[in-house]
């Protein structure tokens, strides 16, 4: 399936761009929020289920309208990376690992929903989803649908072999991604030559459209790049004029204002 082959459906807000595989359609949120939000809905037989939620209003509004446009039952909803916006769907049951259910009520995940809270007031709802069902690594199956789930520093990873597609929190291939220093600028190129090396058609992901493998490719040569840069650069500031010189065309300023953090603590 190209990443390109999707019929765009035009929201007052937001954009639906939606995968046909035949048996099974994924429909992909482009929210249009401050920061950039993607959703994923999978539809099979007329049941959904959704990975990761909105977390401003005006999202969780329409996205419930696109939903119930479309006449599904949604068996249940992924709670990875995300855990804000629990106005959304609140009686649908909600699935997430143990370490991600730390992640957003403890963890690093609290951290940014503070943050947002903060920044964007009460546009933005963060309230944290309250899951019902602890995931475990491996197969799982909600509404007909199987999920592999991998376990991650943070949260979970969600392959869907159906459409032979991987769901992890960032790639962008041409905008800027968290990077909390060379151990975790390693991680993630392992993380992504694994992509690579089972052939994954489509890469999800929670702040971009659709990607492939070439896309993955391009990520790798910037992350190797951020590390070479900050090897030879001797503050963030430094960092971060060097990294905008080579990559003067990316969005996500302020990711690499927050890597540059993690690089020169």
């Amino acid at each position: 399936m190209s990443k390109n082959k999707f019929q765009k459906i035009t929201l007052n807000k937001g954009e639906m761009n939606v995968y046909d595989f035949g048996n099974i359609r994924l429909h992909a949120y482009k929210t249009n929020d401050f920061i950039d939000d993607e959703v994923f809905i999978l539809e099979k037989s007329g049941k959904a289920v959704i990975i990761e939620s909105p977390c401003f209003f005006d999202n969780n509004k329409e996205l419930e309208e696109y939903i119930n446009e479309l006449g599904i039952t949604v068996e249940g909803m992924l709670i990875a990376y995300h855990g804000a916006g629990a106005e959304f769907m609140s009686e649908v049951p909600k699935y997430a690992t143990k370490n991600a259910v730390e992640y957003s009520e403890n963890g690093g995940g609290k951290v940014l929903i503070e943050q947002f809270t903060s920044t964007f007031g009460e546009i933005f709802d963060n309230s944290v989803h309250k899951i019902t069902n602890i995931l475990t690594e491996g197969k799982n199956t909600i509404g007909g649908i199987d999920f592999v789930i991998t376990q991650t520093s943070d949260a979970f990873d969600i392959e869907v072999p159906e459409i032979n597609a991987v769901y992890t929190h960032m790639l962008g291939h041409d905008c800027h991604s968290i990077v909390a220093g060379v151990n975790h600028a390693d991680a993630i190129i392992a993380q992504l030559k694994g992509y690579i090396k089972r052939g994954y058609d489509l890469i999800l992901t929670s702040h971009y459209t659709p990607e492939n493998l070439k896309d993955t490719e391009t990520k790798i040569t910037y992350i190797e790049d951020l590390k070479n840069i900050a090897e030879n650069c001797s503050s963030a500031e430094e960092f971060k004029d060097e990294v905008n010189k080579k990559y003067s065309n990316y969005s996500g300023e302020n990711y690499l204002d927050m890597t540059a953090g993690f690089f020169f603590k």
